[in-house]
Order: structure tokens, then C-alpha cells, then sequence
């Protein structure tokens, strides 16, 4: 008997917000600028999940009704939220997207998102497999945590910029896919 093969389906968060699943046919979306993604997974358990978020984080700050804008709370989010379907610490892998610069003259706000989550990461004992921050320009980002696939696009003040980028990893771990 033939099995219909099922439709993918599409999540999209926005900042603050993290998801976690273990549906094959999920995909993640997300619109990044300065903000930060983390995408982590448990290739073994198949889970995954992404977070987005807008600020890196603040000593001393309580978890507030603001909470959820911080990396800090939605890392911890992500990670709980991973162990609780089953993932194990050991095994987790991510993979980081954003941080651009969007306003010259200003604080870099990019820069300090994707040094949190990097630095966040090595304490946590969690490789990064592949990554792409920095630059000017925002991204649209999709990310199939089941498979670890992973795909973006630049966008440009005309729209989308289709040139293909380079990821600055390229260990083969799960497929990260630049358009």
C-alpha cells in the first residue's frame, strides 16, 4: 500500500519565540536582521528547534514580562526544551545565523547577538557546526530540525539577493543550503 507522503509544514517564529519538534515534515522559518537564530539539534533522538532572538542578554536581570527578547532566557528555553523531548547535552549540535549590522553609526548590536551565542555555546558544551554571521544585510532563514538542514537567503534593499555565500564551516553535519 502506498504511504501519501505528507506536506511540509511551516512554522514561522519571530523575536522572542523558539520552537522544538521532532516532525520530519516541520520547517522553521524565521527573518533575521540583527537578531540571532540558534538552530540546535539531537541528530540521534531526531529533535530539533530554533530560537530568534533580539538582545543578547543582561547580568542581573530578572526574567521579566521582557524576558523572552534576551538570548540568554530562549537559549535556556531552547535547550530545556530539547532535553525534554528526549535530546541528551552531549550529542546537541547547532548551528548560528544573523547578526548583521542594519544601522551604521550605531552600537552593534549584531555583533554583540552573535558573540553571546557563540560564547554561550562553547560554555554550554554544544559544537556549532555551521554558521553564518555578521554582515549588513538581513536573512531569511528556514531550518528543518529533524535533518538539520538549513537554508537562507541575503535580503537587499531590493529584495532578495540570490548570489550564492559560502558558510564559514563546512563540516559535513546535516545540509546547510545558501540560496
Amino acid at each position: 500500500m502506498n504511504q501519501a507522503v505528507r506536506p511540509e509544514r511551516r512554522i514561522h517564529i519571530v523575536q522572542g519565540e523558539y520552537r522544538v519538534t521532532d516532525d520530519p515534515t516541520v520547517v522553521v522559518a524565521t527573518l533575521l536582521g540583527s537578531c540571532v537564530a540558534a538552530c540546535i539539534r539531537d541528530p540521534v533522538t531526531g529533535v530539533g528547534g530554533m530560537n530568534h532572538f533580539l538582545l543578547p542578554g543582561e547580568d542581573g536581570r530578572s526574567h521579566d514580562h521582557e524576558a523572552e527578547r534576551y538570548g540568554d532566557y530562549l537559549m535556556e528555553l531552547l535547550i530545556n526544551g530539547l532535553m525534554k523531548q528526549g535530546a541528551q547535552r552531549d550529542r546537541l549540535e547547532a548551528k548560528l545565523f544573523g547578526g548583521a549590522r542594519m544601522m551604521s553609526g550605531l552600537s552593534d548590536i549584531g555583533k554583540k547577538n552573535a558573540e553571546f551565542a557563540e560564547r554561550y555555546l562553547r560554555h554550554e558544551g554544544i559544537s556549532v557546526v555551521g554558521k553564518d554571521l555578521g554582515g549588513d544585510r538581513g536573512r531569511r532563514l528556514q531550518y528543518w530540525p529533524v535533518s538539520g538542514r538549513a537554508r537562507q537567503a541575503y535580503v537587499a534593499s531590493g529584495g532578495i539577493d540570490e548570489r550564492p555565500i559560502k558558510p564559514s564551516i563546512s563540516r559535513n553535519v546535516g545540509d546547510v543550503e545558501l540560496f
